[in-house]
């Protein structure tokens, strides 16, 4: 059975996207540090908690996960979880783990914050993690910040509240959503079915 860890920050109930993973017939390992053996296929950073002390933790464990980088483990960051894939953040000090380089900024002032409900997604550019996901699809979202890619060739998907940003963002076997898959019905479902695909090869 593919086995996948989720990272736990110790600040938010990852109950939901531990089933979601188990519906998609998978074993979700939930584990406050990396394990230095190769015991799971796949990584999700969730999306949970405040960039200041996430990316601190994160940054402590980073050569755990320049090893799963180098074995080609696919990960994916989720929200607070995509956003520490930057370089840095609006939301606080610290340092993210630059694996996409970019900052996170503050949504705009001109609409409600933070940004939570659903949007569509307006898909600009064909991955695996989005095989089979229509044009439009709905998904759900509960966030201030957005992350500003230096490279847009990694911008996946986009969507708009307030400003077009990147909802999803991909490079290598890197992947990240803004929105909440494991909330985000039959679209979400269907991009952890294609993320445990990829974690299966």
């Amino acid at each position: 059975m593919t086995r996948i860890l989720i990272l736990d920050y110790g600040v938010g109930n990852l109950f939901s996207l531990m089933s979601a993973i188990q519906r998609e017939g998978a074993e979700p390992l939930i584990r406050q540090e990396i394990p230095r053996d190769p015991c799971f296929d796949g990584l999700i950073l969730p999306g949970v908690g405040h960039f200041t002390p996430v990316s601190e933790r994160l940054r402590r464990m980073r050569s755990a996960i320049d090893e799963v980088i180098e074995r080609g483990t696919p990960i994916l960051g989720v929200c607070l979880g995509m956003q520490v894939l930057f370089n840095r953040s609006e939301e606080g000090p610290g340092q993210g783990l630059g694996l996409i380089p970019g900052a996170v900024v503050r949504l705009p002032d001109s609409v409600k914050i933070p940004h939570m409900g659903w949007n569509r997604l307006h898909l600009v550019r064909r991955s695996p993690l989005l095989d089979g996901v229509p044009q439009g699809a709905w998904v759900y979202f509960v966030h201030s910040f957005y992350p500003q890619p230096e490279d847009e060739s990694v911008v996946l998907a986009r969507a708009e509240h307030g400003v077009s940003f990147p909802a999803v963002v991909g490079r290598d076997h890197i992947f990240g959503t803004q929105f909440h898959p494991e909330k985000s019905g039959e679209a979400g479902s269907l991009m952890l079915k294609n993320f445990l695909r990829l974690c299966r090869r």
